[in-house]
């Protein structure tokens, strides 16, 4: 892993989690565990309405401290009710936390591919908008984790995939703004949190 990113993990304080919000993470911890123990592989996808950004930071730190904590059985994975961009902020905010990123399609593409990296022989996570039924991910037997209150409410069925509720507010709110890059910054650290309190947890 790279130094820098490691060192944001290890600094990472999960103490200050509410009782509340540990209720809600409990229930991805539980799902994960009993995945675990029963031998079978742990796939989770990410879910928001545009597959933009708090979708993208989910599933991106998820993999990140499932990779840190050695879960080799989760992979993780990110959809949308529709699909978009993955809006750039996104990658920069991630650089400065210690990932390497590159985009590996056309800079003129509206739905650019970003090869993301959390060390040097790590496989890179692929980085794109899509609709949670692509083909990327996967069909059946996964966790759906929903991080917005809209893809939730307008999600009411997901076949085959056990629902997870975990929300966030979204960081689009200060896009263009004087507080945009604290904003980011701010939603990425409080998910990279939560996802250590989580992959922390699994034994």
């Amino acid at each position: 892993m790279y130094s820098q990113l490691k060192s944001t993990i290890e600094n990472i304080e999960i103490q200050h989690i509410t009782d509340s919000r540990k209720a809600e993470l409990d229930k991805l911890v539980h799902y994960i565990q009993s995945r675990k123990t029963d031998n079978l592989a742990v796939n989770l996808n990410f879910i928001c309405t545009h597959n933009s950004r708090r979708s993208h930071l989910t599933q991106i730190w998820a993999q990140t401290m499932a990779r840190f904590y050695k879960l080799n059985e989760v992979h993780c994975y990110s959809g949308g009710t529709e699909a978009t961009a993955m809006f750039p902020k996104v990658a920069e905010t991630l650089q400065l936390q210690g990932f390497k990123i590159k985009s590996i399609s056309s800079h003129n593409e509206q739905n650019p591919i970003y090869a993301i990296k959390s060390g040097e022989n790590e496989a890179p996570i692929i980085g794109f908008s899509k609709t949670l039924d692509h083909f990327f991910n996967p069909k059946s037997e996964f966790g759906a984790i929903m991080t917005c209150s809209s893809a939730d409410a307008n999600c009411p069925l997901i076949p085959n995939a056990t629902r997870i509720s975990l929300t966030y507010k979204d960081p689009k709110h200060s896009d263009g703004s004087d507080s945009q890059d604290e904003v980011y910054a701010g939603t990425s650290s409080l998910i990279a949190t939560e996802m250590k309190y989580v992959f922390s947890s699994i034994y």
